[in-house]
């Protein structure tokens, strides 16, 4: 039987898709989901459809999870401004977890997904390797005003909280196409149906620079980990791969997987050079027998075109995670192999590149 209850908030993200994967992989947890749509996978977690933005319906709606124990909380709302940005997450975050320790008198734990925007990262270079107890920047950051909430409503709701940070989470779910993996493998199929050069497309400056990614694998690990561990309550840690690389060094290898010629890099936008191919993916679908994603579900190019035009270094410290006792690491290279292949024998990705 189950002892622990799981609500993951965000269930078909990225991040969410890899946490189901996880604990329901495990039969002391429980799982229930919370999503707008429904799953497009096989999976014993249980979907509930809910607007989080709606919160009399959704505060209806959850008053049935009265068994939660934990709370992961992975959820993510666009907006036009940061103030925007600020109050459309904070009441996505707030509607969410009052609704459920209302519920549940046996809420545990709220686990909370930050990044590298933290640091400030995408505003310009920042002092590396970046540390959990660096100085916040000007705000506004809806990661401060989430956990500066979370902190509060621990202490008045008798329970913990915890806080992970990755950067650029690698993985796969439909429908968030915030996915750097993703972002390169349809980009290399695109070139190889072309029969362009897979040129990296990123800032000179990024072609040199440090940075560093997260296997979303290692993420659900973490969260696990951290909503599990009496001494990692009340903290934040980085979560990354364990590594640093450079694009100059890794783009090769990429083209070494997809069977493309190596290419040297060219800085374009791949908002503005993407935006005309959805019927060169559509093509490549039809070819290769592929999943009939549409093209707008799979891949985000502005959150490319972002990741790949920092030109500083963008690194930080998973030594606290380690000192607590998270371990978990994996080669970065070795991860988008892995992620690749993954792709590739769910038909998500074409398993040649170069058009016939």
């Amino acid at each position: 039987m189950s002892d622990r209850h799981a609500v993951i908030v965000g269930g078909l993200g990225v991040i969410g898709r890899s946490l189901i994967d996880h604990l329901t992989g495990d039969p002391s947890w429980d799982v229930v989901a919370l999503s707008r749509r429904a799953p497009d996978f096989a999976t014993t977690a249980r979907f509930l459809s809910i607007d989080l933005r709606e919160r009399h319906s959704a505060t209806a709606a959850l008053a049935q999870l009265k068994k939660t124990t934990h709370v992961f909380y992975a959820a993510y709302q666009a907006m036009p401004t940061r103030a925007l940005e600020v109050d459309a997450n904070l009441a996505l975050l707030t509607n969410a977890v009052e609704a459920l320790s209302s519920a549940s008198s046996s809420l545990e734990h709220v686990n909370l997904m930050e990044g590298g925007k933290w640091y400030g990262s995408h505003l310009g270079p920042i002092r590396t390797p970046a540390l959990e107890d660096d100085p916040r920047h000007m705000p506004p950051n809806f990661y401060y005003s989430q956990q500066d909430w979370v902190e509060e409503a621990a202490a008045r709701g008798d329970f913990a909280w915890s806080a992970l940070r990755p950067e650029a989470v690698c993985g796969f779910a439909v429908g968030n196409p915030m996915n750097l993996t993703m972002a390169i493998a349809v980009y290399a199929a695109i070139c190889g149906e072309l029969g362009v050069p897979f040129s990296f497309p990123g800032k000179p400056g990024a072609w040199t620079a440090l940075y560093e990614v997260t296997d979303a694998r290692i993420l659900a690990q973490a969260a696990q980990w951290a909503a599990t561990t009496p001494s990692a309550a009340g903290e934040a840690f980085n979560i990354t791969n364990g590594d640093y690389f450079r694009w100059c060094n890794i783009w090769p290898k990429f083209a070494d997987m997809f069977g493309l010629p190596d290419a040297e890099p060219r800085h374009f936008s791949l908002t503005e050079f993407m935006a005309d191919k959805e019927l060169v993916w559509d093509r490549i679908v039809a070819k290769h027998n592929l999943q009939p994603h549409a093209y707008s579900d799979i891949v985000s190019w502005g959150f490319a075109d972002a990741i790949f035009g920092s030109d500083w270094d963008i690194a930080r410290s998973t030594l606290k995670a380690r000192r607590y006792g998270f371990a978990p690491f994996i080669e970065t290279d070795r991860m988008f192999a892995e992620l690749f292949a993954d792709l590739q024998r769910n038909r998500i990705i074409p398993s040649t590149f170069i058009a016939h």
